[in-house]
């Protein structure tokens, strides 16, 4: 699907947790199809792999909380996790609640 030619990508491309059952590898591959193919076509991808998180930058981006009943989704700033960005990979950040988006 992310392979087509240009003009024969959809406008939107949807894939829930694309990174289940892939070998560690080839998480990053498949991260890096996606945003290749993201040049030419919005991309909506949700994940709860931090391996998977780490091949984006923080603006590619929003994360979901639950807020009562309500999602809130938020982009993330980059600038708000540089300092963390220093010591951390987005998926570590991820996994210890900086920005939300988890179960937590």
């Amino acid at each position: 699907m992310l392979l087509q030619p240009e003009n024969e990508l959809p406008e939107l491309i949807v894939v829930d947790e694309p990174e289940l059952g892939l070998h560690p590898y080839a998480l990053n591959v498949v991260a890096d199809l996606f945003s290749k193919a993201a040049l030419h076509t919005q991309i909506l991808i949700s994940t709860q792999s931090s391996s998977f998180l780490d091949n984006f930058d923080p603006e590619d981006v929003i994360a979901v909380n639950l807020d009562g009943k309500e999602s809130q989704f938020k982009r993330l700033n980059p600038t708000e996790l540089d300092a963390w960005l220093d010591e951390y990979s987005l998926g570590e950040i991820w996994e210890k609640n900086i920005f939300g988006g988890g179960p937590h």
